[in-house]
This record gives structure tokens, sequence and C-alpha cells, in this order.
């Protein structure tokens, strides 16, 4: 399986508003619930208004288009990282998912993967 790095550095953010979006940026995940609207977007894209933010992301994605009856796709990556004490922040589209790692993590994510029989692209 492939695994695409990113090469953006990443933050995880919340915002008050939905206004607050980068509706105009080329990368961005942004989820709305009953308590909070989350935003994942390039570090120098990050809203100026923002109640709080965690920068220092680095992430990669699953190449190709998952179909929607695969199973345990992100459970075996998260569980890699996991024994190898590395933290994610996973976010999943229509079409795939993605892997956000801390920045100081990154290298170590992908070597372990790779390892494990992942081709890093």
């Amino acid at each position: 399986m492939d695994l695409k790095r990113l090469p953006y550095q990443l933050t995880v953010c919340k915002v008050k508003t939905v206004t607050d979006l980068v509706a105009d940026k080329d990368f961005w995940f942004a989820a709305r619930t009953d308590e909070e609207i989350s935003l994942v977007c390039k570090t120098s894209d990050v809203p100026s208004e923002t109640l709080e933010r965690d920068d220092g992301w680095k992430g990669f994605r699953i190449e190709g288009v998952l179909d929607f009856s695969l199973i345990g796709i992100l459970s075996k990556i998260s569980a890699i990282l996991a024994d190898n004490k590395i933290g994610i922040f996973a976010v999943s589209t229509y079409n795939t998912d993605y892997i956000l790692v801390k920045e100081e993590n990154f290298e170590k994510a992908l070597s372990v993967l790779s390892e494990n029989g992942y081709n890093i692209i």
C-alpha cells in the first residue's frame, strides 16, 4: 500500500464560526459538531481568529480511492504507530484517509511504516 507524504506544515485548530474557515485555500478539513468547529489546514493558512490551535503537524495520505468495504486499513497503520509511541490525528474523506503526526515524529513514523511493508512516496 502506498502512503504519500504531504508537503505541508499543518495546524489543528478550533474556530468560532464557519466564516473562519479557509474556503478559498487548496488544502483543509473541517468538522462541525454540536460542541465545536474543528479545522485542519496548512499552518500558513490558519485564520487569524482561532479559539485554540496546535501547530507542528505533518501528514501523509493513503494513496488511491479506498472502497468502503475495506476493513482495518487505518487500524493497522495506527497500531504500528502506537506500538512505536507515535500519536496520530486521523482525518477521513470520501476517498481516503489522512494521518497526521507531530513533526518531530514524522520521519520515524514513515520509517516504521516502511519497515512494515508500506511504500512511502
